[in-house]
């Protein structure tokens, strides 16, 4: 089993940044990918961000130029450096890692002033 923990969230201005982590710990053989969801209100799960571990990343176009996801494989932790965020990023963020099947984070809030 793979546990999660995410940490940085938290409330900012529109314009603003925040960095969100997420670590990894337990059977973390062969963790392929690891990334980001968010959950608004009202509103389904959307994809944010994903790692693998071989290193390439993808996007949401929603998100793209503004958020940088990365991913330290010693450390077991994923990354996302949200910068230029605005009201429509604030939502729930959850960290996931697929191994086989999917793991997940507690979530994090994010909350974006305007």
């Amino acid at each position: 089993q793979v546990q999660l923990v995410e940490s940085g969230g938290g409330l900012v201005q529109a314009g603003g940044s925040l960095r969100l982590s997420c670590a990894a710990s337990g059977s973390i053989f062969r963790i392929n990918f690891m990334g980001w969801y968010r959950q608004a209100p009202g509103k389904q799960r959307e994809l944010v961000a994903f790692a693998s571990s071989g290193g390439s990343t993808n996007y949401a176009d929603s998100v793209k130029g503004r958020f940088t996801i990365s991913r330290d494989n010693n450390k077991n932790t994923v990354y996302l450096q949200m910068n230029s965020l605005k009201p429509e990023d604030t939502a729930v963020y959850y960290c996931y890692a697929f191994q086989a099947t999917m793991h997940w984070g507690q979530g994090t809030q994010v909350t974006v002033s305007s």
